[in-house]
């Protein structure tokens, strides 16, 4: 009998302990009741000027924080509507990933100058950029956000990106090719082979440029993935940067904007 009413005893404290513990969770704000549709109507309040605007928005069911650059041409309008061009960092797991989204004055607007795009620039939060569904939740609904607020051109956006940021590109024009009309991926390592040895044709055209001396993914390991993904039938345009390493993306301005040129006249044109 004893040992009833110790179990009895025993299972209300354990509820109690349960209930305040939710009471607690209640008072502090660590309820999840923030929803996607929160996130859409607080980007539709944003107001973004010409030039950058750095922004961090909470991201839904209060598990996230969204940090992402956007910049806009001068001149963009609903009259003279722009290019978007996505724009996914390197060192996305590296400890100073938090900022990386911000470095964009060494490759990505230098490099794509020509296009005179609107650029949005999401920060990877320390992921890979396709490890957890949120990272894939993060990049395509800034993309629609973005179309459905900005004034852009839904005929001509794409997606860039450098070293795993590059890795992206790939994943996200495999995975979600009705999202963008085409990808550019720099010094990257992306093995377009399924678990079962067969590669996968990627639907929108490539523009794949690598360093000749990549010190963290071999020129050698990056053209059989090419290859691999050529012979599945994918549409890729290699250029390989000669002497150029792993290490300085700045370097790259000069074939980014002929993967620039190459979108506007050879994709969008």
């Amino acid at each position: 009998m004893k040992k009833h009413i110790y179990v009895i005893v025993n299972f209300a404290w354990l509820m109690l302990i349960i209930i305040g513990c939710s009471k607690n969770d209640e008072s502090s704000g660590f309820v999840n009741t923030r929803s996607m549709q929160d996130v859409i109507d607080e980007f539709a309040q944003l107001e973004f000027s010409e030039g950058i605007n750095d922004i961090i928005i909470e991201g839904p069911f209060s598990s996230t924080v969204w940090k992402f650059r956007v910049i806009i041409p001068v001149g963009a309008s609903e009259l003279n509507k722009r290019p978007l061009i996505v724009c996914l960092h390197g060192g996305a797991t590296a400890p100073g990933a938090s900022d990386l989204h911000t470095f964009t004055g060494c490759l990505e607007v230098p490099g794509l100058i020509d296009l005179e795009p609107i650029l949005l620039c999401p920060n990877s939060g320390g992921s890979i950029w396709y490890s957890i569904p949120e990272q894939e939740e993060k990049v395509l609904t800034l993309t629609n956000l973005v179309k459905q607020n900005l004034p852009v051109d839904l005929n001509r956006i794409a997606i860039m990106g450098y070293s795993d940021g590059g890795n992206g590109v790939w994943f996200y024009s495999q995975y979600y090719p009705e999202a963008f009309s085409a990808g550019i991926a720099l010094s990257s390592s992306y093995n377009p082979v399924r678990p079962d040895n067969v590669p996968v044709m990627i639907s929108i055209p490539m523009y794949v440029i690598h360093g000749e001396n990549d010190q963290l993914f071999p020129l050698e390991l990056t053209q059989s993935y090419i290859d691999a993904s050529l012979e599945a039938g994918t549409d890729i345009t290699f250029v390989i940067a000669e002497g150029l390493e792993h290490y300085n993306s700045c370097t790259y301005v000069p074939y980014l904007l002929d993967a620039a040129t190459w979108l506007q006249n050879d994709v969008w044109d």
